[in-house]
């Protein structure tokens, strides 16, 4: 999904104008302001119910799941187990806080919190196999 083009007031104006005027039909000028029909009869309408044709505000999206209790416990299930998987935190939140929320959800609540879910390099240490000197002659 592409995002909307919030179309200037100084366009909108003129639009509104011409629809006024009766210079043309809406068709024909949607297609000479480079904007779509629908749009125009948008703008009549806001004009109309409102009174106005600014630009509406944008609507906020989804609410979060995780609130601000959530994430305190999550905080405090991470602390407990520091290694726990994404999965492994997603399941201790459904049964410690109640919550029925995705991998992805439990991910952004970490971020939110500052937590990174990423390894420090000194936690894992691999104990490897070292083998003697090569020689470096072919016998």
């Amino acid at each position: 999904m592409r995002p909307m083009k919030e179309h200037s007031l100084d366009l909108r104006e003129q639009i509104v104008d011409a629809v006024e005027s009766g210079v043309g039909t809406k068709r024909d000028l949607a297609k000479f302001f480079g904007v779509h029909e629908s749009f125009i009869y948008k703008l009549l309408r806001q004009q109309r119910e409102l009174g106005n044709i600014a630009p509406l505000p944008r609507g906020g999206g989804a609410a979060a799941k995780l609130k601000e209790h959530h994430l305190i416990k999550l905080t405090e299930l991470v602390a407990g187990k520091p290694d726990a998987t994404l999965d492994e935190l997603r399941e201790r939140m459904q049964k410690k806080a109640r919550v029925t929320v995705s991998i992805a959800t439990i991910w952004r609540g970490l971020e939110a919190l500052g937590l990174s879910r990423k390894k420090s390099p000194s936690a894992t240490t691999k104990l490897t196999q070292q083998s003697g000197p090569r020689s470096t002659s072919n016998k």
